[in-house]
């Protein structure tokens, strides 16, 4: 905020079909490649972000390997009036970059392979596609994302393969969720079914539930992590269905890893379970054989897990070559369970290989889903620097990456950023717009950029303090901006610095207009995220979703035209341990849109009634502004007044905009005076396309 404001403000404030898997595991150092691969095959010789529905691309994709491979284990086995698993190879080939286009071809009665090219929100959250027979859904290399929801399979449904794609964040809140059923693929009844070499992540509830003798299903090569009720199969009382389960990768998983009830022939070969040590998950079990469960279990590698192996007195457990470090609790085998090599060939890997090898070949590939080596997978070469602390990327700051894009670029850059903290500034300046900074790591934890200026924090060279806007860890100037799987954070130590005057301590602040903010952590105190415009008179779009942002006081503030959609706003406590404060400050221009909180979660370690939702921020004492916060559709925990909005510097929050609509949860509350509430009328005015105009926010 204005320099003016600073002072008062901080006083109040994952056979032969392995070979081939291998070979997809050989490009490791391409990730960020196939993001911009993927917009190539999408969108022509344009990086934008301006999609126009579906398109058939059967002369590039179709003629690639991976469109013609079918699954191993026992998706491959002949059963059921089905040879084996291969999806919708029989059936033309169409790109998707939304969730009408993806639901029409995935509910289809024809044979597809459907080609996602871009991150597709479901709406409503939880929303499960109910996939039909003969369809193969693959990610575009790295770019397909599913978020807030999944896929249904359901009985008799066969012959789908789902692979390359990250399926994440449907995550509600609460760790043992019992009110949703958001899982990332339910199938109930499906037989033949491949699930490979996808990220499974942050679920309302299962990444993967086999249920009802769904069976034939091989899951391979796939990252599950920071989940609960990670993979459950069974649900039935029949002991009929049979599973393949090798090479993923479990990381950070309490339970059901997986848990296998009743299960006829269930083979786990090449897994790796890993309970992360220091994070806040930790495993309840692993490998569990329930039931009549006959169960064979080798080679794979389990790291740390409490109670790693396990099975009921009615289950069979077999176990060969398996390794066990630093594991506790139950670790059983016994009974007589059967030869998997009396139905399909397998080859293992060695167990003390697996870490490593699954490390770097579990998830979406870069060589899956997108046409083979082209031009286009040249040039995306051209657009895409590696950033690594350890010197093995093609640098070591996120800042001398964005030094290396050009000025006034033309198509996007994507800055890829391996997994570490980075502490330094970042700035990407006017003239270096179409810019993408991604942490490469499996979760938006694993890449850190960190720094702790506050407004009052003395320029290096005694020019003066920076002042709030100065004291962004992350300045965004430039147009076309898109964050994703990353953190960002500003961690001035306001007790350790009572003397300064002025503890504003931004952790992203953008003037820019178009910016995409997905899957990221914001992080700070007072004064977190700055959402602004380069000017007053220009307009400014930002769209942020499945994110967090964290704070205390006016954490959310500026005058950009701006929407936090399917998040998590975390309320936190200040430096003395007290809980007060403020959600936004918005500081909207008249006739513009301002703040749109949007179908999130706001939560918190803190008393109940101590925040307020807002309050206006008139800047610089402006009086032609015309702040404005809408909260609508959204969870209120009790931390917040049954009073949610405020005055600020002599100005009345009833003067300018501020209202809720169909809010819930404890801090939620009915229509008065004091808590205006939207006329489903009003809300139709207020939706997100409102505030995003001509701009539909695509990952590329």
């Amino acid at each position: 905020m204005d320099e003016t404001r600073d002072e008062t403000r901080s006083k109040a404030a994952r056979s032969k079909a392995r070979h081939r898997r291998r070979r997809t595991t050989a490009v490791t150092a391409g990730v960020p490649l196939a993001v911009v691969a993927a917009a190539a095959l999408a969108y022509g010789n344009e990086f934008g972000v301006f999609g126009e529905g579906s398109q058939a691309h059967a002369d590039t994709a179709a003629a690639a390997a991976w469109a013609t491979d079918v699954a191993d284990g026992f998706a491959s086995v002949n059963a059921l009036g089905q040879n084996g698993t291969y999806g919708g190879r029989d059936g033309k080939t169409v790109t998707v970059r939304t969730l009408a286009d993806l639901e029409k071809y995935a509910t289809a009665a024809e044979p597809y392979v459907i080609v996602v090219a871009g991150t597709i929100n479901m709406d409503p959250v939880g929303k499960e596609i109910k996939v039909a027979s003969d369809k193969t859904i693959v990610g575009s290399g790295t770019s397909g994302h599913i978020v807030g929801g999944g896929f249904f399979l359901g009985t008799g449904v066969h012959n789908v393969i789902i692979r390359n794609l990250t399926i994440r964040d449907s995550y509600q809140g609460t760790w043992n969720d019992k009110d949703h059923d958001f899982d990332a693929i339910q199938m109930d009844g499906a037989h033949h079914v491949w699930i490979d070499h996808n990220n499974l992540r942050h679920m309302a509830d299962g990444l993967i539930d086999s249920r009802k003798d769904t069976t034939y299903v091989t899951v391979s090569w796939n990252k599950l992590s920071n989940n609960n009720k990670t993979f459950g199969i069974g649900w039935t009382e029949n002991v009929t269905a049979d599973l393949t389960i090798h090479h993923n990768w479990f990381s950070d998983t309490e339970q059901r890893n997986p848990s296998a009830d009743n299960i006829a022939h269930a083979h786990l070969y090449n897994n790796y379970l890993e309970d992360v040590a220091g994070t806040d998950i930790a495993s309840s079990y692993g490998n569990y054989a329930r039931g009549a469960t006959k169960m064979v279990l080798e080679n794979s590698y389990f790291q740390g897990m409490k109670n790693p192996v396990q099975k009921d007195s009615t289950a069979a457990l077999v176990q060969r070559g398996n390794v066990f470090s630093g594991t506790s609790g139950r670790n059983e085998s016994g009974g007589t369970a059967f030869d998997p090599k009396a139905y399909y060939s397998y080859t293992l890997d060695k167990a003390a290989d697996v870490p490593a090898l699954l490390k770097a070949g579990t998830g979406p590939r870069s060589s899956i889903g997108t046409a083979a080596a082209t031009a286009s997978t040249t040039a995306a070469a051209a657009t895409t620097l590696t950033v690594a602390k350890d010197g093995t990327g093609q640098y070591t700051s996120v800042q001398a990456a964005v030094n290396a894009v050009p000025a006034n670029n033309p198509s996007r850059v994507v800055i890829s950023v391996k997994p570490g903290t980075y502490r330094e500034l970042v700035k990407v300046p006017s003239n270096k717009p179409h810019v993408t900074i991604q942490g490469s790591g499996s979760s938006r934890k694993d890449t850190v950029i960190v720094y702790n200026n506050a407004a009052g924090t003395q320029k290096p060279d005694g020019s003066g303090t920076y002042g709030t806007g100065g004291s962004a860890t992350v300045a965004v100037e430039a147009d076309d901006f898109q964050a994703r799987n990353l953190t960002i954070l500003n961690d001035f130590d306001e007790k350790a610095n009572q003397s300064l005057s002025g503890h504003q301590a931004v952790a992203l602040r953008t003037a820019a207009d178009k910016v995409f903010l997905d899957g990221v952590i914001v992080e700070g105190d007072q004064d977190t995220l700055l959402l602004d415009t380069a000017s007053k008179d220009k307009l400014g779009r930002v769209y942020m979703s499945n994110s967090y942002v964290i704070g205390n006081v006016d954490f959310v503030f500026g005058r950009a035209t701006a929407v936090i959609d399917k998040s998590v706003i975390t309320l936190k406590k200040r430096w003395d341990g007290t809980s007060a404060g403020y959600v936004t400050a918005p500081s909207t221009a008249a006739n513009r849109k301002g703040f749109l909180i949007n179908r999130t979660t706001v939560n918190g370690d803190v008393s109940a009634s101590s925040f307020y939702l807002g309050r206006p921020w008139h800047a610089g004492g402006d009086a032609t502004l015309d702040p404005q916060t809408t909260v609508r559709n959204s969870t209120l925990s009790a931390a917040i007044k049954s009073t949610p909005w405020t005055d600020m510097s002599g100005f009345s929050w009833k003067d300018d905009r501020f209202a809720e609509y169909k809010n819930t949860g404890a801090g939620a509350g009915s229509a008065s005076s004091n808590r205006p509430q939207l006329t489903d009328a009003q809300a139709a005015d207020q939706e997100v396309a409102d505030w995003l105009g001509d701009w539909t926010p695509t990952a590329s």
